[in-house]
């Protein structure tokens, strides 16, 4: 991790954390911003509200470290809850914003101010999620972390869906919170989608 992403500087710029489920990208993102915090620059933190596994109100990761952030359900919401003093800005979960959310980012880098954004780069399909490829694209820092995969050990790059226990179809609805009951990470191999009719 380069040190000129803890700089304090008149220039912003966009970091993605991603990797499948399970892989640490929220503890990740939490890490940075109480970093942040530490360094004394005024941060705030933002999440999705479809994503209420957890808490309504704080990023929560799988293993349970937490922090303080404000829900929305539409990405120019953001930019309306800040202020000239906001140094940093972090938003977790950001597969689930429309594609809105990549001239927002770009709007704050623009602005001076440090993006943090944490999400899936795939869906459980193994495609593309969202907005996160063309965020990747813009990003000037980028961390695709890894998970261990749950059948054969081996480091997991996708997150299989379950349904009752059983994989689930390629045509089922891209969107569906949950976390250990629905899903697992898996590796290429062991990541299995039921092909349906496109």
């Amino acid at each position: 991790m380069s040190y000129v992403m803890y700089k304090i500087s008149n220039s912003g710029w966009i970091e993605v954390i991603t990797g499948p489920m399970y892989c640490g990208k929220s503890e990740e993102l939490i890490r940075r911003v109480r970093r942040v915090k530490i360094a004394k620059q005024k941060v705030k933190v933002f999440k999705p509200l479809i994503d209420d596994r957890y808490s309504k109100s704080d990023v929560v990761s799988h293993s349970g470290d937490s922090i303080e952030a404000i829900s929305v359900d539409h990405p120019e919401e953001i930019i309306k809850r800040l202020d000239n003093s906001i140094d940093v800005v972090g938003i977790d979960e950001i597969q689930f914003f429309s594609d809105e959310i990549i001239d927002i980012c770009e709007k704050m880098a623009n602005d001076g101010i440090r993006v943090i954004l944490a999400g899936l780069d795939r869906d459980f399909r193994g495609e593309p999620f969202g907005p996160v490829p063309e965020l990747l694209a813009r990003a000037e820092y980028v961390d695709k972390l890894h998970a261990i995969c749950v059948i054969c050990g081996n480091p997991a790059t996708r997150t299989q869906r379950l349904i009752n226990g059983r994989p689930a179809s390629y045509d089922d609805p891209v969107i569906l919170v949950g976390a250990s009951e629905v899903y697992e990470a898996r590796c290429r191999k062991c990541h299995q989608v039921i092909k349906g009719v496109k």
